[in-house]
């Protein structure tokens, strides 16, 4: 009887595409509904300094989570290339290294960000009406962290095993929690910034007791087994490698933040918006990104287990397949999203916004006509980056993943508003997605072509 990873070798291409990625792109338009809902609750309650408040908080938050995330990603390549090789108790010492290190290295940074916690806050961007509302939501939201990372280390080994609704449960279950609770905590009860942190905070709590319950109840292909907890430092070393793509990559991101923020504050003065007025456009746009990309991320996740499996096997044909394919669906969809989100510029920020803040709107929509135009382009970075991910092939991976965030936006967010002001902020975003497509692209059909090649040598 077959298991559910050795169907990743065998079925249809596009069959296993959609059943790997439809799943993972509803976990994640759950998770973003809920951030967008979220948003909207304090937008419309509280105010726009509590949009600017979470969103400088949620890349925090998301940059400590991001070392379970990594665990998680770096080893469950080990393992969807353990199991395409036949090598199941390599996958059960990988899995089960992971267990030991997210418990190390997550109370590591449990510690850190309350020690660190003014110092962190103020390097993001906090300052003037700003602090009181970011240390509330920061505070609290902390707590749950690090059960978020937990269930994102688990999720990744369930997508290894081929269980993707499974692991679109890891994000359903929260999403759906925390929706529930932004609706009694802050509509209802009235508790403001602490009813928001609260809300996310039992959400992370929901999504870590699900995949400690899913994978204690015996019905995972990998098992917990205390004898394989001690470290292997060949294992440990490929999880870290590979790992370390999603920390630096939301550590990108971090950085990203860090200064689009302070840019923000200055040229937002200067604009005569005001600086924590325009980080609260960004917070509206960034959480529209997040709504908006989620097929896309859905393709790019779905076709890791498809790709590292297959590459474990050597059926390289079939690698090249899921990748292809992946390109071509995730660029129309990217099309018809950017052209949805162009259409609605106007609109979109009202959801957001209560009425006494409208006046933001013009600017928020020329902020998303801007950061929007060419970001369906955004496609051949991921599926570029989880090629290499999948292949176990940290360095590229890691490159790829990093082209966008870190080395074209960071320094054409330096750059241009010292020509344009505030909009210079705005136009660095479709200059840095042509850029970083073009060059993810080019070294994606390098990737295959050399794959490729090894394929042909190899039936020599």
């Amino acid at each position: 009887m077959s298991t559910k990873s050795e169907s990743l070798g065998t079925e249809k291409i596009s069959k296993l595409l959609a059943q790997q990625a439809i799943p993972a792109a509803i976990g994640f338009a759950l998770m973003s509904i809920n951030m967008v809902v979220d948003t909207i609750f304090v937008g419309k309650y509280i105010g726009n300094l509590a949009i600017g408040a979470i969103s400088i908080v949620t890349p925090i938050a998301f940059l400590m989570s991001s070392f379970g995330m990594a665990i998680g990603i770096g080893g469950s390549s080990i393992v969807s290339r353990a199991f395409g090789a036949g090598d199941k108790e390599k996958a059960q010492v990988a899995f089960n290294n992971q267990i030991s290190l997210a418990v190390l290295i997550i109370s590591f940074f449990a510690v850190i960000s309350f020690v660190f916690m003014e110092p962190i806050l103020a390097a993001f961007g906090t300052e003037g009406d700003l602090i009181e509302p970011t240390n509330t939501y920061y505070y609290i939201t902390m707590i749950g962290v690090p059960f978020l990372s937990l269930a994102m280390t688990g999720n990744n080994n369930l997508r290894a095993e081929g269980k993707a609704k499974q692991a679109m449960m890891v994000l359903l279950i929260p999403s759906v929690l925390n929706m529930i609770l932004d609706a009694v905590f802050i509509a209802y009860l009235d508790w403001g910034m602490e009813g928001a942190a609260w809300a996310t905070t039992f959400s992370y709590f929901s999504s870590g007791a699900y995949i400690v319950f899913y994978f204690l109840s015996g019905r995972t292909e990998l098992k917990i087994i205390p004898k394989y907890f001690k470290f292997q430092k060949k294992i440990v070393n490929e999880i870290v490698a590979l790992g370390s793509i999603s920390v630096l990559r939301q550590g990108g991101i971090s950085l990203l933040t860090i200064v689009l923020n302070h840019s923000l504050l200055k040229y937002g003065e200067i604009s005569g918006i005001g600086g924590e007025n325009a980080i609260s456009v960004y917070g509206i746009i960034n959480r529209i990104s997040m709504m908006a990309f989620f097929p896309l991320i859905g393709i790019a996740q779905g076709l890791v287990p498809i790709a590292g499996y297959n590459y474990g096997a050597k059926k390289f044909d079939r690698v090249k397949e899921v990748i292809d394919l992946s390109n071509k669906v995730g660029f129309v969809i990217g099309i018809g999203l950017c052209s949805a989100i162009l259409l609605g510029s106007y609109q979109i920020p009202k959801l957001f916004l209560s009425e006494k803040d409208w006046a933001l709107t013009p600017s928020a929509a020329d902020a998303i006509f801007y950061i929007f135009m060419a970001s369906f382009l955004v496609v051949f970075q991921l599926v570029g980056a989880s090629y290499y991910q999948a292949l176990g092939k940290a360095i590229p991976a890691l490159l790829l993943t990093l082209t966008k965030q870190l080395f074209f936006l960071v320094p054409i967010v330096l750059i241009l508003p010292s020509f344009f002001g505030i909009n210079g902020i705005w136009y660095a975003f479709p200059v840095a997605d042509v850029l970083s497509a073009a060059v993810c692209f080019y070294f994606l059909r390098i990737g295959l072509k050399r794959m490729m090649n090894r394929g042909k040598l190899n039936a020599l």
